[in-house]
This record gives C-alpha cells, sequence and structure tokens, in this order.
C-alpha cells in the first residue's frame, strides 16, 4: 500500500452509521477491497493502533518533562540549601578561631544604602559584635565603597564615635581600592585610618543627579499630568520645568548636607588635616596624596596592619551575613542602576561617587 493512500479511518471527517454503509457498497461494487466483515475489523484495528500509539508517544514526552521539572526544581533546592549553609555557618566569622587574638573585621562594600549590603543596621551590628568580642584587638571597618545615603553614614560614623567613649578598644579603617564620599564619612571617625598607595581617597562633596526631559516629552507629543497640593511639590520631576528660585533652594540643601560632612571629617580627623582649600572640593586621591592631606595616617593594608598589632594575619569578620539570593539581587540591582545613570537609593542626596 502506498504512503501517501488516504487514510479515511484516522484522516478523513467523522461519517455517520449510513455513510459508512454507502461506502462500503460502492467499494464492493468497484472491486477496491473485499466488504466483508474481517476487512472492516481490520482497519479498525489498525486504527485504534496508530491511537494507542499516539497516546503512548504523548506520555512518554509528558513524562520526560516532569522529570526535566523535578531535577531542576531539587537542584535549586540544594543550592539554596547550600548557600544558606554558607552563609550561617561559614560566611560567618571566617578567619581567627574564638580563642585567638585577632582583628575584628566590619565590611563596608558596594554602595552604602539602606537596603543594600553596606546599611547601617548590618555594619553598626557588626561593629558592636567587634566590639563586645574579648579576643578582638581591635574593631576594624574594611571599606571599600563609592559611598551612598548621608543618613546611613551619618549613623555609622555616630556609632563609632558612641563606642569610642565606652571603652578605650582601638577602631580602625583600612581602605582597599576605594573609600570615597560616604564611606570616607564613617572612616573619618575611625582612630586611624589606613590605606594602600593606590587607594582612592576623598570625595568629600554631595551630589544629586538627574534628567532634564521636558523637551524630549514635548518632541514625541505626550501630555505630562501632575497634581500636586503645593506649588513647589514637583519641582523634581525631570519632565517639569525647574525655575530659578527651586534650583536655588536645592542648591542650599546640598550646601547644608555638605557643610554637615565637612564638619564630621574635622571634628574626627581635628589637626590631623591640612589646610589645601581643595580638601572639601569632592576631589578624590591616591593613597598616597591622601596621607600627605591628613586624609589618611599610614600607607598599608590589612595583613600588613595585622602583622604590625599582632605578628601574624589574624582576622575574623563579624559582619553579619546576607541571604545570598539578596546578594545577588543588590549586584544586578546596583550595576543596573550605574549603568542607566540612576540612583539606586531612597534619598536623591548623595555621598556618592557619580
Amino acid at each position: 500500500m502506498s504512503d501517501e493512500r488516504r487514510d479515511d479511518w484516522t484522516q478523513g471527517p467523522e461519517l455517520s452509521r449510513e455513510e459508512v454503509e454507502r461506502r462500503r457498497a460502492a467499494a464492493s461494487s468497484r472491486g477496491d477491497e473485499p466488504a466483508d466483515a474481517d476487512s472492516v475489523r481490520l482497519a479498525e484495528v489498525q486504527m485504534m493502533d496508530r491511537w494507542i500509539g499516539g497516546v503512548l508517544k504523548e506520555q512518554r514526552q509528558s513524562r520526560r518533562w516532569k522529570i526535566f521539572f523535578r531535577l531542576l526544581f531539587a537542584l535549586i533546592v540544594i543550592a539554596s540549601l547550600c548557600l544558606s549553609a554558607y552563609a550561617m555557618f561559614l560566611a560567618q566569622g571566617e578567619g581567627a578561631s574564638a580563642s585567638r587574638r585577632h582583628l575584628g573585621i566590619v565590611e563596608v562594600s558596594g554602595p552604602i544604602d539602606a537596603n543594600g549590603q553596606a546599611s547601617a543596621e548590618r555594619i553598626i551590628e557588626g561593629l558592636q559584635q567587634a566590639w563586645r568580642a574579648s579576643d578582638a584587638d581591635a574593631v576594624v571597618l574594611h571599606v571599600n565603597s563609592p559611598g551612598g545615603s548621608p543618613v546611613q553614614s551619618q549613623r555609622v560614623y555616630d556609632e563609632i564615635r558612641y563606642l569610642q567613649g565606652q571603652g578605650d578598644k582601638p577602631i580602625l579603617a583600612v581602605i582597599e581600592d576605594i573609600g570615597a564620599s560616604g564611606a570616607y564619612y564613617m572612616a573619618s571617625a575611625a582612630d586611624r585610618i589606613y590605606a594602600s598607595p593606590a587607594s582612592l581617597v576623598g570625595s568629600i562633596g554631595v551630589i544629586s543627579a538627574g534628567f532634564g526631559l521636558q523637551e524630549a516629552i514635548d518632541k514625541v507629543g505626550v501630555e505630562r499630568r501632575v497634581f500636586t497640593a503645593g506649588e513647589n511639590k514637583a519641582f523634581m520631576d525631570p519632565f517639569s520645568e525647574i525655575s530659578p528660585a527651586q534650583r536655588d533652594f536645592w542648591q542650599s540643601v546640598l550646601n547644608t548636607t555638605h557643610q554637615q560632612f565637612i564638619d564630621a571629617v574635622k571634628a574626627g580627623r581635628g589637626d590631623r588635616l591640612s589646610d589645601d582649600p581643595a580638601l572639601f572640593s569632592g576631589l578624590i586621591w591616591t593613597g598616597e596624596q591622601a596621607k600627605a592631606l591628613g586624609l589618611v595616617d599610614d600607607i598599608g593594608n590589612l595583613e600588613q596592619l595585622s602583622r604590625a598589632r599582632l605578628g601574624e594575619v589574624s582576622l575574623k569578620d563579624y559582619t553579619p551575613s546576607l541571604d545570598p539570593w539578596a546578594l545577588v539581587s543588590d549586584k544586578l540591582t546596583s550595576a543596573a542602576a550605574h549603568w542607566l545613570g540612576l540612583s539606586n537609593g531612597a534619598s536623591p542626596v548623595r555621598y556618592q561617587l557619580p
């Protein structure tokens, strides 16, 4: 039988009983096929066999997908458990054992933000734990941040100053790649600040960035509808004009916040600061330049500091652990905000590099 022959049992339309009998009679009269009961049963069996084969094939495919998704789900669960176990038992307190003298490390890493890994709540908790640890020779703020929220920076600064009044355990700051703006704000409260020769230090200034899109929205023919109570309520709206008076007002807010920054650095660093007029201009310097300006006390890194104080590298991390998934989400959000030129913090005013 040819492969191209039409099979009315499986490919044709559904027929009435009378139409079936008529076709049988016509086929018999033409001599195409024997119109006996055996041939009919054979065709029915073949049709049923094809139908059963199709059902079994679909069931096998469905079973394969179920197995795949179950394995995928199991892998996700196992990965989550492993990451959680790492965060709970390994990431917390890495380094020296509890019985050895060590430096109590508190990490300040990434943009400073209430919802990020460098939040005041997390940093302060780490500072308190390291301060209470009897085997911690000193508390070390390990800084690697471009800055961020003024309020979060002020909270950490105030907590360091408070702890300094509770005892004589040193609180030190070590700057890695960068300790700028709000991160330097925090560090300036420490008893001593250390930086590597190529570390970036400073940026004592305030920034508020955005876009003016009022002309763009006019060109595309879109009408902006904003309803407010208060004539200046929407002055930060990027699709609205900003008046000279509003611009002057916002500049006064930045100037006030900048002066708070300057006063805090002067209180923390005292007469170690130079009288260079560019010190509070927002410029950023290398570690070597920062030492000459009095922004840092010595050139050195974490390992060198530990050897100088303890004779060996003995470090213990007191930074509270983070949910691994939250950490990944925070990294992606920060990267997206950076590339879009947006702030991912709650406040439009930032102690942060652009």
